[in-house]
């Protein structure tokens, strides 16, 4: 069983975001929250909440397990491109130039590892030629 949390209109570069996001892709859950904890980027204390956010959806899911036992891991997390807020700002000479002020959009799917097993397709060993 897979949960998802959503993070919308993040005040950050999805640039930023994503080197923060791909040190968790793949990762246990523990050992997501203890990488994000301890990152000094302002994008990992956001992660950090939205992942414990999704944590709490699969609980919500499966009230009868425990998170702890479940060995739940971070299967998929993605960061978009969010609105952007065009502003100008003053140039020499009357000029004008664009600031760009970016935002971004976070998706992450966590799901049991024991459940990503059993539903993993059988890789065949036989040659086919």
């Amino acid at each position: 069983m897979e949960a998802v949390a959503k993070l919308k209109n993040v005040p950050s570069s999805p640039r930023k975001m994503r080197l923060v996001a791909d040190m968790i892709r793949g990762q246990k859950v523990s050992k997501a929250l203890g990488i994000l904890r301890y990152q000094p980027q302002a994008g990992a204390a956001l992660l950090e909440k939205l992942l414990l956010s999704a944590v709490a959806n699969w609980q919500q899911k499966n009230e009868n397990e425990r998170a702890e036992d479940a060995d739940l891991f971070v299967k998929t997390i993605f960061v978009d491109g969010g609105r952007m807020l065009k502003r100008l700002r003053p140039a020499p000479q009357g000029r004008g130039h664009r600031i760009r002020k970016r935002s971004n959009h976070v998706t992450i799917v966590i799901e049991s590892a024991a459940n990503a097993l059993t539903l993993a397709p059988e890789v065949s060993t036989e040659n086919a030629a």
